[in-house]
C-alpha cells in the first residue's frame, strides 16, 4: 500500500477508489495518439483535460496516484490541517474579542487528521481516473516509459503518438544530514498519514513548508523546534516580511534554530529522535517524537527511458526551452519536472501552455508567465515579481510604496494590523514590477496586483478603482494613493493654487 493512503480507512479507501482504483483496468490503445500525457497531477491532468475538450486523442498515464502532489500530499491536505489549527487559534485568542473561553483548550488530534482525509476524499472525484475516462482520455495506470521517441509503453501495451509530455513532476528528497539514513522520518508525502499529535515535533527547513507545518503543530499543542540553515526563515523573501513571519511563528510557541551547523541525528529511546545542532555558538541537544525533513525536492526523472531517445536532463529536471520543449522537439515536459516554480498555479498554466505549442503550432512561452505565490501562515506572505534587492542586482530603478495594515481601518477592527502592502514600479513611472502582501488574505490580494501587471494597468489606476469599505483589500488602493502623491510636484501644486485662487 503507498504511504499516502495510510491509515487505509473508510476516507482514504474513498481516495483510493477514485485516484487509484483496484480494479482499474487498462483501455487498449488506440493510436496514434496526438498527444501522450505521463503524469496524472496537475501538469497532467491539465494537460489531457485542456487537449480532450479541444478534440484531440488523449491517453493519460499515472504509476501512483491520479491528483499528484497538491490533490495527496501537498495543498489539499496541508490547508486543510491550517484551517484546522487556525481555529485552535481563534479559539484561544477569542478573550481579546471579550469571548470568555478557557485558554486552554482541548484539542482532539485524531479528529484533526480524520477530518483531513474526509475533505481530501471529498475533492478527489475531480481528478479521478472515472472522470477523465469520461472526457474521452484513455486512462493508464501504471509506470510509462519511451521505448522511441513516438511510442511510450506501460506494461506490455504500446501507445503511439505525435506529441507527447512529461509531467512526472517531483518528490520529497532529503539533504545530506549526518544520521538521518540511521532514523526514521517524515517528509510532506508521509506527514498526513499522522494519527497521533507528536508532543514533540523537529522541523529541518523554514521554507514556505516548514513555516506553515510549524506554526500548525505548534498551534495544535506540539513542541516545535524549526531549524533552518540561514538567518531567518523564508530566506528567498522580502527580509521585512519574513521577520513578521517569524515572529508570528515566535508567538505560537516555535523555537526556531536559525543558522543551525553541523545538525546530526541519530536514534533515541522509543523510536524518538536526537537532534544536536549548533546555533550562533550555542549547541542544542533535543529529542523530538518525529523528524519533518521539509527541504530538498528531486525530479521523478527514473525509470522513463529518457536517455534512450536523448531527452536531456539534470539534477533539477528535465531541460526545456521556454516553449515546454525538451531536446526532443516533439516532446513537451510541464510542472515540477521541469520548473523551479514548484507551484499547482504554475505547473497549471504551463500545461496550457503545452496545449497551445503541442497541438496547435502555438508560440506561448512560459519564461513570460508572471507566477506569484503564497506562504500560507497567519498572516500569510504573498509574493509576485522582483523584490528590491532583485530590482537592485538586475540594475531596474524603481520606487517602492508601502501602506502597513495599521493605517487600514478593517485590520485595525479585526486587530489584524501586523502586515503591509509593499509595491515596486519602474522608477518614475506607475508600472508595476513586484509586490509583497503581508496580511490575513494576502494570497486572495495578490490576483489584483497579478491581473495589473498581465494587463499593464498600472498603480494609478489601481488608485482610481473603487475598492469596498471596510476591507483590508483596500491596502492596495492606498498604495496607489501613496504613488498618486508623488505626482502633485511643488510646480504642480503652485499652478493649482493659483487656479484656485483665481477662480475664487
Amino acid at each position: 500500500m503507498l504511504p499516502q493512503l495510510e491509515p487505509l480507512d473508510t476516507h482514504n479507501r474513498k481516495l483510493q477508489s477514485h485516484v487509484h482504483p483496484e480494479d482499474w483496468q487498462n483501455p487498449t490503445p488506440d493510436g496514434p495518439y496526438n498527444i501522450v500525457v505521463i503524469g496524472g497531477g496537475t501538469a497532467g491532468l491539465v494537460t489531457a483535460a485542456g487537449a480532450a475538450g479541444l478534440g484531440a486523442k488523449v491517453a493519460l498515464i499515472e504509476r501512483d496516484l491520479l491528483g499528484g502532489d497538491c490533490l495527496n500530499v501537498g495543498c489539499v491536505p496541508s490547508k486543510a490541517l491550517i484551517a484546522s489549527a487556525r481555529r485552535a487559534a481563534q479559539v484561544r485568542e477569542a478573550a481579546a474579542f471579550v469571548i470568555h473561553r478557557p485558554s486552554d483548550v482541548a484539542i482532539d488530534f485524531p479528529h484533526v487528521m480524520e477530518r483531513l482525509r474526509r475533505l481530501r476524499a471529498d475533492i478527489s472525484p475531480h481528478d479521478s481516473a472515472q472522470r477523465f475516462r469520461d472526457l474521452g482520455i484513455d486512462v493508464f495506470l501504471g509506470g510509462g516509459r519511451f521505448i522511441d521517441a513516438h511510442t511510450v509503453a506501460v506494461g506490455d501495451q504500446r501507445l503511439p503518438f505525435k506529441k507527447a509530455c512529461i509531467a512526472t513532476g517531483a518528490r520529497a528528497s532529503a539533504p545530506p544530514i549526518k544520521g538521518l539514513d540511521s532514523i526514521h522520518y517524515l517528509t510532506n508525502e508521509t506527514l498526513f498519514s499522522l494519527t497521533d499529535l507528536p508532543q514533540r515535533l523537529g522541523i529541518v527547513g523554514a521554507g514556505p513548508i516548514g513555516c506553515e507545518m510549524a506554526q500548525s503543530f505548534a498551534r495544535l499543542g506540539a513542541e516545535v523546534f524549526l531549524i533552518e540553515s540561514s538567518a531567518g526563515v523564508l530566506p528567498r523573501e522580502d527580509p521585512k516580511a519574513a521577520s513578521l513571519i517569524q515572529s508570528a511563528l515566535e508567538r505560537d510557541g516555535v523555537h526556531l534554530l536559525c543558522c543551525g551547523r553541523e545538525l546530526v541525528v541519530s536514534p533515541a529511546e522509543g523510536d524518538r529522535v536526537r537532534l544536536r545542532v549548533d546555533v550562533r555558538g550555542k549547541r542544542y541537544d533535543e529529542v523530538v517524537d518525529e523528524l519533518l525533513v521539509a527541504v530538498g525536492r528531486a525530479p521523478n526523472v527514473e525509470g522513463l527511458g529518457l536517455e534512450a531517445i536523448g531527452i536531456d536532463h539534470s539534477a533539477k529536471g528535465i531541460i526545456v526551452n521556454p516553449k515546454q520543449q525538451t531536446s526532443v522537439p516533439h516532446i513537451y515536459a510541464a510542472g515540477d519536472v521541469c520548473s523551479p516554480y514548484q507551484f499547482t498555479h504554475a505547473a497549471d498554466f504551463m500545461a496550457r501552455n503545452v496545449i497551445r505549442n503541442a497541438l496547435f503550432m502555438g508560440r506561448a512561452k512560459s519564461d513570460a508567465l508572471i507566477i506569484p505565490w503564497c506562504t500560507y501562515t497567519e498572516p500569510e506572505l504573498a509574493h509576485v515579481g522582483l523584490t528590491a534587492k532583485q530590482a537592485q542586482a538586475d540594475g531596474i530603478a524603481i520606487d517602492t510604496f508601502t501602506q502597513p495594515l495599521s493605517g487600514v481601518d478593517r485590520a485595525i477592527l479585526s486587530e489584524e494590523t501586523e502586515g503591509f502592502v509593499t509595491v515596486h514600479v519602474r522608477k518614475g513611472k506607475d508600472r508595476i514590477v513586484g509586490a509583497t502582501i503581508v496580511a490575513p488574505h494576502a494570497g486572495d490580494m495578490i490576483g489584483e496586483i497579478v491581473l495589473a501587471m498581465n494587463h499593464n494597468i498600472g498603480l494609478g489606476q489601481i488608485a482610481n478603482t473603487i475598492h469596498p469599505y471596510p476591507t483590508i483589500g483596500e491596502a492596495i488602493r492606498k498604495v496607489g494613493d501613496l504613488y498618486n502623491k508623488t505626482r502633485l510636484t511643488p510646480t504642480v501644486a503652485k499652478l493649482m493654487a493659483k487656479w484656485l485662487q483665481w477662480s475664487r
